[in-house]
C-alpha cells in the first residue's frame, strides 16, 4: 500500500491524505474544510477504484473559486497514479 499526501490549492482544506492498494483507495482524510462533508467524500470513495473516483471528482467547483476539495482529491489522484507510472 503507498501512501500519499497532496498540499490542496485553493480551497479551506489544507492537506489531503490517503492510500492505494491495488488501484483502490483506502482512508481518504483531509485536514481542514468542511468537516462532515469531507468525512462523507472519504466513506463513499473507500476501497473505489482510484482512477473512477478522479474522473468523477474533476472539475467540480465550489463558489468562484475555481476548484474544490473534491477537485483537489482529483488532481492529488493524478498525481499519485502519475507517480506510479
Amino acid at each position: 500500500m503507498a501512501h500519499y499526501e497532496y498540499r490542496t490549492h485553493g480551497t479551506c482544506s489544507k492537506l489531503i491524505s490517503f492510500d492505494i492498494e491495488e488501484g483502490r483507495l483506502h482512508g481518504v482524510r483531509f485536514l481542514g474544510g468542511c468537516d462532515g462533508n469531507l468525512k462523507a467524500i472519504g466513506r463513499l470513495t473507500e476501497g473505489q477504484d482510484a482512477r473512477v473516483i478522479a474522473d468523477t471528482l474533476r472539475g467540480n467547483l465550489c463558489r468562484q473559486k475555481g476548484t474544490s476539495c473534491a477537485d483537489q482529491l482529483a488532481k492529488a489522484i493524478d498525481e499519485a497514479l502519475g507517480a506510479k507510472a
